[in-house]
């Protein structure tokens, strides 16, 4: 796949602001492609003040490193950047929020997507840095533990203020300090249980991913909320994947839910997420299980769950206040900065609570009451 020229020009950025000053031909070399390029790339970005340019070389801005440097073109605003892993489903609403509460302090919102790429997380940071960001809310691109272990360093030796969004941090690791804010997703997986117990089920079932901090989240969230309720994990959990990238995974993910069904040992299942829920709802209806009837279903996110033909009842995570309160935060940070005060406030870890949509798909068996609210 071919790099997209801001995605060039923020690795440029960040071998530049590593270095200090490198020569045209050396971040040609690094970068992989022409002396012509890197020159037309230098030449974008000095105009825009990111980069100072002297015979045949280029420089990190000195004023970028002073306090309270780095001000973006409207001079008179504070400027935070906003690094996300993705700029749609989940994180849309983030940013959201996130862009509503900086619009209302009349400070701007500056945004870099990753794509799930946590090697590029660096790259990208240091392009916001380079437009101007003066603190960052950080999201990093993990896909998993494996991610967080190799990719987080580079977090806590950043030199402005970083709020974490949606990412936790092991007790002693490098981030464990850094303010942050979350979704309690073991209290979301909570209510979802609760819901479906209170309606006469047994322990429902788990269908979840594995592929990103929610959705691991929502597994530790699973063995929680069953201790917390006394009742006894049913099966391991159901492993799904999507669809449209893995169709004969995501196929045993629907066989097995459906076996678990027809046999008995289950009337009520939690899917993470919106997509893979519906998908499933769908599929099942082919091979002769129906939502409500035979399932009572709750999906976790609450994206699009309320436009499937049975309308999902869902887990909420409060995604725009997440990014509200995180922008908040390192608002608060900022002047703080700003004010030069003695004692700083304590760095807070923040977690909101999900809510509970109930709609249509939690009214199966005998048991449920014909509850058309469940």
């Amino acid at each position: 796949m071919r790099e997209r020229a801001v995605q060039r020009q923020d690795r440029l950025l960040s071998l530049v602001r590593r270095r200090g000053s490198a020569r045209v031909a050396d971040l040609a070399d690094q970068l992989g492609v022409s002396p012509v390029t890197v020159r037309r790339d230098v030449e974008a970005l000095t105009g825009k003040g990111l980069l100072d340019r002297a015979h045949g070389s280029v420089s990190w801005p000195r004023q970028r490193d002073r306090p309270g440097g780095g001000r973006g073109p409207d001079a008179g605003d504070l400027v935070l950047g906003l690094l996300a892993p993705s700029a749609t489903y989940y994180f849309a609403d983030v940013i959201r929020g996130a862009h509503e509460a900086a619009a209302l302090a009349g400070a701007r919102l500056i945004l870099r997507i990753c794509d799930y790429r946590p090697e590029e997380d660096p790259a990208r940071a240091d392009g916001l840095l380079a437009a101007g960001a003066e603190g960052l809310l950080v999201a990093p691109g993990w896909r998993g533990p494996e991610d967080q272990a190799a990719y987080s360093d580079w977090i806590a030796e950043l030199s402005v203020p970083v709020v974490l969004l949606e990412r936790g941090a092991p007790p002693g690791g490098p981030l464990a300090g850094l303010d942050r804010v979350c979704s309690d997703h073991t209290h979301g997986v909570l209510l979802a249980l609760r819901h479906l117990t209170g309606q006469g089920h047994g322990a429902p079932l788990l269908v979840a991913r594995a592929d990103s901090p929610t959705a691991l989240a929502v597994r530790e969230g699973y063995a929680e909320a069953l201790r917390a309720l006394g009742v006894r994990r049913p099966r391991p959990v159901i492993g799904s994947v999507p669809a449209d990238r893995d169709p004969e995974g995501f196929e045993r993910a629907v066989q097995e839910l459906r076996s678990a069904v027809s046999s008995g040992a289950a009337t009520a299942a939690l899917v993470h997420n919106d997509v893979d829920a519906i998908r499933m709802v769908q599929r099942l209806a082919e091979l002769g299980v129906r939502v409500p009837r035979d399932l009572a279903l709750v999906a976790y996110d609450d994206e699009v769950a309320a436009l499937a033909d049975t309308p999902l009842t869902a887990v909420a995570p409060p995604k725009r206040e997440v990014g509200r309160q995180a922008a908040r935060l390192l608002l608060e940070r900022l002047r703080e900065g700003a004010e030069a005060a003695a004692e700083p406030a304590p760095r807070r870890h923040l977690a909101l609570l999900p809510t509970l949509r109930v709609r249509t798909s939690c009214g199966a068996g005998a048991a449920a009451g014909g509850d058309a609210g469940g």
